[in-house]
């Protein structure tokens, strides 16, 4: 790999080839998956590169497509299974200085890809009441390009579903990796081709994505005796059309316990919760609809002093991959697995599937409007102890009926879509032909005849070289 020769290609541009920070550039929360942390450890890109707008992310890919080196995109690095990682080293091409916001107007906003979530929200709410539709628990840390490349969906999924339905993202201006490369605006159903594709088949260099009104959300938690007691409590909320929510999270006991250290003078032992977001305007219905469901609100932000806030981290930061987060502070031998529970009978396979490991996965859901339906999905804490039973857990909820998606694999197949994504793959032939975007991600591309059912890791071979 000729990395002398691409740095004078790129001469005048923000390059870094320190070792050390190339290999911190080239991590991101992977080691949440013990089986990633031992397969990727000694992944590094050579090059750290920073373009500050479209033009020079056009320039870094031709250098490198004429060159044959690998381009691996990252935006803030807060994804979990390796998606920004190099495994075939060369580029990491950092998108955070292209973090402008250049238009907002009634119902969108236009970016660059590396705006984080939260400055978006704040420079929409200050413009005109607005804010996102969907954000994930990195909220105050992650950028929009990385979360559309990486990310399925978060907080305000109670409302509007995952990021690749139809309406949550408007519009992505994306660079080919080509001799010339081509720069296309792409929505619509060709959305598809580049949404939740970790960047595998064109690099995301403009954002315009939907907004919603804003409000100041009230965190609220409400207490329960048993686990299925919150999950029923959070599916009756999540159908309640009335109220409006933005999160929705039974977590069962002892994790908040254990793990929630700021907040767990609120909990009683044994006591499982859920986690609300409401809105001011919809708080008093709320309560009464609680008070009759039979919850124990046990801490409402709207009723607690400025002192007694101080310092606890927002509900969503108790939510979705942090709930993961907090269990991994305090326990390294935790780890965690994403769940579906179809439509229309979550709470009888919530019910079969909590009471299966008993002192061994505990219980997380996220509710979210799924195809129009309220169901939820599973991110269940799991005390690691071999890879082997680990599979075997997968195995157990996926034969009855709840389909993992495996965040201790690095590919596209084997984490999220559970098959080829032809979209994808035809993108990729014409975007990227000498496969040079985030290599090693995508198994069609890499091994059209492999059976990622079979269970077994895929290892990309620029991977074992790199082991």
């Amino acid at each position: 790999m000729n990395i002398s020769a691409l740095k004078r290609e790129l001469d005048g541009m923000k390059i870094e080839d320190n070792p050390a920070i190339a290999q911190q550039k080239s991590r991101d929360f992977y080691w949440y998956s013990p089986v990633l942390k031992r397969q990727l450890e000694n992944v590094t890109a050579d090059l750290v590169v920073s373009p500050k707008n479209q033009a020079e992310v056009v320039r870094v890919l031709a250098a490198c497509h004429r060159l044959g080196i690998p381009v691996t995109p990252r935006g803030a690095g807060t994804g979990n299974y390796g998606q920004a990682m190099p495994l075939s080293g060369g580029v990491v091409l950092s998108l955070a200085e292209m973090s402008e916001i250049t238009t907002i107007a009634s119902g969108r906003v236009i970016c660059g890809p590396g705006a984080i979530l939260a400055d978006i929200d704040r420079a929409t709410r200050t413009h005109s009441g607005q804010e996102l539709r969907l954000h994930p628990s990195t909220y105050n840390t992650a950028s929009i390009g990385g979360f559309i490349a990486g990310g399925s969906g978060g907080v305000g999924s109670i409302n509007f579903g995952g990021l690749r339905d139809f309406g949550n993202v408007i519009r992505l201006r994306v660079v080919t990796m080509e001799a010339e490369p081509k720069v296309l605006d792409l929505t619509g159903e060709d959305l598809h081709k580049v949404t939740h594709a970790y960047g595998t088949n064109g690099i995301i260099v403009e954002v315009e994505m939907p907004l919603t009104a804003s409000y100041d959300w009230i965190d609220v938690i409400v207490g329960f005796d048993s686990f299925m007691g919150a999950a029923r409590y959070g599916n009756a909320l999540g159908c309640q059309d009335g109220l409006l929510t933005k999160l929705i999270t039974p977590i069962a006991a002892p994790v908040p316990q254990d793990y929630f250290k700021r907040h767990q003078r609120f909990f009683r032992s044994g006591q499982s919760i859920c986690l609300v977001m409401v809105a001011p305007h919809s708080l008093d219905a709320f309560l009464a609809f609680t008070r009759r469901e039979g919850g124990e609100v046990v801490m409402n932000a709207a009723s607690m002093s400025e002192e007694e806030k101080k310092g606890l981290p927002p509900t969503f930061e108790l939510a979705w991959n942090h709930t993961t987060l907090r269990a991994l502070r305090v326990d390294p031998a935790m780890t965690y697995l994403q769940s579906l529970y179809p439509f229309p009978n979550q709470l009888a396979l919530v019910e079969k599937m909590d009471a299966m490991f008993p002192g061994e996965v505990f219980s997380h859901l996220e509710f979210v409007r799924f195809d129009g339906n309220i169901t939820c999905f599973g991110l269940p804490l799991v005390k690691f102890t071999t890879e082997e039973r680990l599979d075997e857990i997968i195995r157990l909820h996926e034969e009855n009926g709840c389909p993992i998606f495996n965040p201790h694999r690095y590919t596209l197949e084997e984490g999220g879509m559970k098959q080829t994504d032809d979209i994808q793959l035809a993108f990729k032939r014409e975007a990227d032909p000498q496969g040079l975007l985030n290599p090693g991600k995508m198994i069609a591309w890499e091994n059209p005849d492999y059976d990622y059912r079979s269970g077994k890791t895929f290892l990309f071979k620029g991977l074992q070289r790199a082991g």
